[in-house]
């Protein structure tokens, strides 16, 4: 399951909405289970299509106290794979049979660029909104360890009673917005080097 963080002014509801609004369309429909605090939202093909295989993901929104945390979960491929299976079968009979496949083609290929379809409109939407996998504003804070004065991130000492700030600088993952510690460098949520 891919799960990314985001940070800021940001709702389950807005995440949701873009994406109600991008795929309840077409061959594509959209079910959100739910509320506020933790919503699935399921896009899938249409039952009865005219065109392509059959595919489903789901996107599980849930509110953290700074951003929304985001998990996609795998992708069905099943009918996709039939239908694109159903199609080279043809062509290897009569290559002129891919000319009454090509809906079918056409609609596979965009099942099989879901998920990174999916990602796609949650960062534009998370951009148009001011969120993103970096630090929100309240993690922008280091509290000192000796006198429990707020600092500012980055400030390599304590403003009040300048002890030394540097292992407490918190740091978010470039590719999922997971906060890390300083001493972390690979991420423990996508495994990968930051």
């Amino acid at each position: 399951m891919n799960q990314r963080i985001y940070h800021g002014n940001i709702t389950t509801i807005d995440f949701a909405n873009a994406l109600a609004a991008h795929y309840n369309r077409g061959n594509w429909r959209v079910q959100q289970i739910g509320d506020r605090s933790r919503l699935v939202v399921q896009i899938a093909t249409r039952d009865h299509l005219r065109s392509g295989g059959q595919t489903a993901v789901s996107v599980i929104l849930t509110q953290a106290e700074d951003g929304v945390v985001v998990q996609i979960g795998q992708q069905a491929w099943i009918g996709v794979a039939a239908s694109l299976g159903f199609s080279a079968l043809s062509a290897l009979r009569n290559p002129l049979n891919l000319l009454n496949r090509l809906d079918d083609i056409a609609q596979d290929i965009e099942s099989l660029q879901l998920s990174e379809d999916i990602v796609r409109v949650l960062e534009n939407t998370a951009r148009a909104l001011g969120a993103s996998t970096e630090l929100s504003e309240r993690l922008r804070r280091v509290t000192c360890a000796y006198c429990g004065t707020a600092n500012p991130v980055g400030e390599p000492r304590c403003i009040a009673c300048g002890a030394p700030l540097g292992a407490e600088q918190p740091n978010t993952c470039k590719y999922c917005g997971f906060v890390l510690r300083s001493d972390e460098k690979v991420c423990p949520n996508c495994g990968r080097r930051t």
